[in-house]
């Protein structure tokens, strides 16, 4: 894979200085570029067309900043924008979107194994060093940390030649009353809610059992090792999980009945 630093070079040059005949002009894909083509990965993994007001919401960048560099992009055959449709990345914005994600994800691990930085402050601390990690000690980092297959947060980390493994689209919030789960993934994007989570033990790897759901988007109780706890909707979304055991009723309740 190649480093983010290298993606401005340029096809050799005869004497006069222009491309050898033949050659490709490599497109010189800048930090900002490489945000917004992770934000859109990111935004179409969520479902639903990838608008510019999505994505100028995303990345908290006002709409015709954003119309400019869509377009920009698409010029560079990053990506296509149809209009009223949103827009959806070629296989070569893809390629650097996924790349990005890999930096980002392989340095939140480091981040959180190595250095001891929280879970929720891992995300802000990547997004500034994942456009200057070079091939080189991207490979270092992934050999020291024994090639890990997902980030702290669940998010499963690209593979060198820009595999992206597949996870359970299935919610908490999709969950049955009785049913047993295991947590998956969450939601990095929002640090305060990250630590709420995980006061709570909603963490990859915890098992849980959804008690109740009460009406009209009400909250739901869980059983999350031997406390219970409610949580709203709206958290109940970013929260991914596989059901191990529909239905199962099977984990013991705080009083032991």
């Amino acid at each position: 894979m190649r480093g983010t630093m290298e993606s401005s070079e340029r096809a050799p040059q005869t004497g006069n200085g222009q491309p050898d005949a033949g050659e490709e002009i490599r497109p010189r894909i800048t930090p900002a570029m490489e945000d917004y083509l992770k934000a859109i990965y990111r935004l179409n993994a969520d479902g639903g067309p990838v608008t510019t007001q999505r994505l100028a919401d995303e990345l908290g960048i006002s709409g015709p900043s954003v119309t400019n560099m869509v377009k920009r992009l698409d010029e560079l055959k990053m990506l296509r924008h149809t209009r009223y449709q949103g827009v959806v990345l070629t296989t070569a914005g893809e390629r650097v979107a996924l790349e990005v994600l890999r930096h980002h994800r392989l340095l939140e691990v480091y981040l959180a194994e190595s250095l001891g930085v929280p879970w929720d402050e891992v995300h802000e601390e990547a997004e500034r060093l994942e456009h200057l990690l070079s091939d080189n000690l991207e490979r270092r980092i992934d050999r020291a940390l024994g090639h890990p297959t997902f980030d702290p947060h669940g998010a499963p980390i690209p593979t060198a030649d820009g595999h992206m493994p597949a996870l359970s689209d299935r919610r908490l919030s999709d969950m049955a009353v009785g049913d047993v789960a295991t947590v998956e993934q969450v939601s990095d994007r929002d640090p305060e809610q990250l630590r709420y989570l995980g006061s709570l033990g909603l963490v990859p790897g915890q098992r849980l059992e959804l008690r109740e759901r009460l009406p009209f988007e009400g909250p739901i109780r869980l059983l999350i090792g031997e406390h219970e706890h409610l949580i709203g909707a709206p958290l109940a979304r970013i929260v991914h999980v596989v059901v191990t055991a529909p239905d199962a009723g099977t984990l013991p309740t705080p009083d032991g009945r």
